[in-house]
Protein backbone atom coordinates (compact mmCIF):
# COMPACT_ATOMS: atom_id res chain seq x y z
CA UNK A 1 0.00 0.00 0.00
CA UNK A 2 3.02 2.26 -0.14
CA UNK A 3 1.97 3.23 -3.72
CA UNK A 4 -1.12 5.03 -2.43
CA UNK A 5 0.95 7.23 -0.18
CA UNK A 6 2.98 8.40 -3.19
CA UNK A 7 -0.13 9.62 -4.96
CA UNK A 8 -1.11 11.58 -1.86
CA UNK A 9 1.98 13.80 -2.11
CA UNK A 10 1.95 16.97 -4.16
CA UNK A 11 4.06 17.30 -7.31
CA UNK A 12 7.01 19.09 -5.67
CA UNK A 13 7.34 16.36 -2.99
CA UNK A 14 7.56 13.73 -5.74
CA UNK A 15 10.54 15.50 -7.36
CA UNK A 16 8.72 16.85 -10.40
CA UNK A 17 8.70 20.47 -11.42
CA UNK A 18 5.37 22.02 -12.15
CA UNK A 19 5.57 23.51 -15.62
CA UNK A 20 3.32 26.36 -16.48
CA UNK A 21 1.68 25.92 -19.88
CA UNK A 22 2.19 28.70 -22.37
CA UNK A 23 -1.20 29.83 -23.53
CA UNK A 24 -1.46 29.17 -27.25
CA UNK A 25 -3.84 30.98 -29.58
CA UNK A 26 -6.29 29.67 -32.15
CA UNK A 27 -4.87 29.86 -35.69
CA UNK A 28 -8.22 31.04 -37.05
CA UNK A 29 -9.79 33.45 -34.57
CA UNK A 30 -6.83 34.24 -32.30
CA UNK A 31 -8.64 33.40 -29.03
CA UNK A 32 -6.68 31.81 -26.20
CA UNK A 33 -6.84 28.03 -26.03
CA UNK A 34 -7.57 27.33 -22.38
CA UNK A 35 -7.64 23.54 -22.29
CA UNK A 36 -6.55 20.46 -24.21
CA UNK A 37 -3.25 19.26 -25.51
CA UNK A 38 -0.30 21.62 -25.34
CA UNK A 39 0.08 21.54 -29.15
CA UNK A 40 -3.60 22.22 -29.86
CA UNK A 41 -4.00 24.69 -32.75
CA UNK A 42 -7.69 25.59 -32.72
CA UNK A 43 -10.10 26.54 -29.97
CA UNK A 44 -13.02 24.60 -31.49
CA UNK A 45 -13.94 22.43 -34.45
CA UNK A 46 -15.69 25.32 -36.22
CA UNK A 47 -12.44 27.34 -36.26
CA UNK A 48 -10.54 24.30 -37.48
CA UNK A 49 -13.02 23.73 -40.33
CA UNK A 50 -13.05 27.41 -41.34
CA UNK A 51 -9.23 27.57 -41.32
CA UNK A 52 -8.82 24.56 -43.60
CA UNK A 53 -11.67 25.73 -45.86
CA UNK A 54 -9.88 29.08 -46.26
CA UNK A 55 -6.65 27.29 -47.16
CA UNK A 56 -8.32 25.12 -49.79
CA UNK A 57 -10.17 28.15 -51.20
CA UNK A 58 -6.85 29.93 -51.80
CA UNK A 59 -5.52 26.83 -53.52
CA UNK A 60 -8.61 26.59 -55.78
CA UNK A 61 -8.34 30.28 -56.71
CA UNK A 62 -4.65 29.84 -57.54
CA UNK A 63 -5.34 26.79 -59.76
CA UNK A 64 -8.21 28.58 -61.50
CA UNK A 65 -5.97 31.60 -62.23
CA UNK A 66 -3.20 29.40 -63.68
CA UNK A 67 -5.66 27.44 -65.84
CA UNK A 68 -7.13 30.70 -67.09
CA UNK A 69 -3.69 32.01 -68.06
CA UNK A 70 -2.87 28.69 -69.77
CA UNK A 71 -6.12 28.93 -71.72
CA UNK A 72 -5.32 32.48 -72.91
CA UNK A 73 -1.80 31.40 -73.96
CA UNK A 74 -3.13 28.32 -75.76
CA UNK A 75 -5.83 30.25 -77.61
CA UNK A 76 -3.33 32.91 -78.70
CA UNK A 77 -0.75 30.36 -79.89
CA UNK A 78 -3.46 28.41 -81.75
CA UNK A 79 -4.75 31.57 -83.41
CA UNK A 80 -1.24 32.51 -84.60
CA UNK A 81 -0.59 28.97 -85.86
CA UNK A 82 -3.95 28.77 -87.71
CA UNK A 83 -3.27 32.11 -89.41
CA UNK A 84 -0.23 30.52 -91.06
CA UNK A 85 2.37 32.41 -89.06
CA UNK A 86 4.97 30.59 -87.00
CA UNK A 87 6.40 33.52 -85.04
CA UNK A 88 5.38 36.71 -83.27
CA UNK A 89 7.07 39.46 -81.28
CA UNK A 90 6.88 38.73 -77.57
CA UNK A 91 5.71 42.28 -76.82
CA UNK A 92 2.87 41.91 -79.34
CA UNK A 93 1.84 38.59 -77.76
CA UNK A 94 1.97 40.10 -74.27
CA UNK A 95 -0.26 42.97 -75.38
CA UNK A 96 -2.74 40.34 -76.58
CA UNK A 97 -2.65 38.69 -73.13
CA UNK A 98 0.16 36.12 -73.42
CA UNK A 99 1.92 35.34 -70.11
CA UNK A 100 5.47 34.10 -70.83
CA UNK A 101 6.01 32.34 -67.50
CA UNK A 102 2.94 30.10 -67.81
CA UNK A 103 3.35 26.87 -69.79
CA UNK A 104 2.67 23.17 -69.32
CA UNK A 105 6.16 21.79 -70.01
CA UNK A 106 9.69 22.86 -70.79
CA UNK A 107 12.61 21.16 -72.49
CA UNK A 108 16.15 22.50 -72.67
CA UNK A 109 17.96 21.77 -75.92
CA UNK A 110 21.58 22.65 -76.64
CA UNK A 111 20.68 25.60 -78.85
CA UNK A 112 17.35 26.74 -77.40
CA UNK A 113 14.59 26.19 -74.85
CA UNK A 114 11.36 24.60 -76.08
CA UNK A 115 8.11 25.39 -74.28
CA UNK A 116 4.76 23.67 -74.56
CA UNK A 117 1.27 24.80 -73.79
CA UNK A 118 -0.79 21.61 -73.98
CA UNK A 119 -0.33 20.44 -77.60
CA UNK A 120 1.25 23.67 -78.89
CA UNK A 121 5.04 23.96 -78.81
CA UNK A 122 7.20 27.01 -79.36
CA UNK A 123 10.64 28.49 -78.80
CA UNK A 124 10.82 31.74 -76.88
CA UNK A 125 13.64 34.26 -76.66
CA UNK A 126 13.73 37.56 -74.79
CA UNK A 127 12.02 39.35 -77.71
CA UNK A 128 10.29 36.76 -79.89
CA UNK A 129 8.20 33.59 -79.93
CA UNK A 130 8.97 31.43 -82.95
CA UNK A 131 8.62 27.90 -84.34
CA UNK A 132 5.01 27.77 -83.17
CA UNK A 133 3.58 24.39 -84.11
CA UNK A 134 0.96 21.90 -83.07
CA UNK A 135 2.10 18.52 -81.74
CA UNK A 136 0.44 15.79 -83.78
CA UNK A 137 -0.93 12.49 -82.45
CA UNK A 138 -1.11 13.46 -78.80
CA UNK A 139 -2.84 10.74 -76.81
CA UNK A 140 -3.42 10.16 -73.14
CA UNK A 141 -3.48 6.76 -71.50
CA UNK A 142 -6.06 7.67 -68.88
CA UNK A 143 -7.30 4.10 -68.49
CA UNK A 144 -3.97 3.12 -66.92
CA UNK A 145 -4.24 5.69 -64.13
Amino acid sequence: MSGIAIFGKNIEQMGYEKKSREVSRCLHCGNKIKYGRSDKKFCCSDCKDMHYNDQSRHSRVFRRRILSQLSVNYNLLTEIWRSGRDSVDLSEAQMAGFTPGVFTSFCRHSAHNEYRCFDMKYIMTATRIYSISKIQNVSLNLHKL
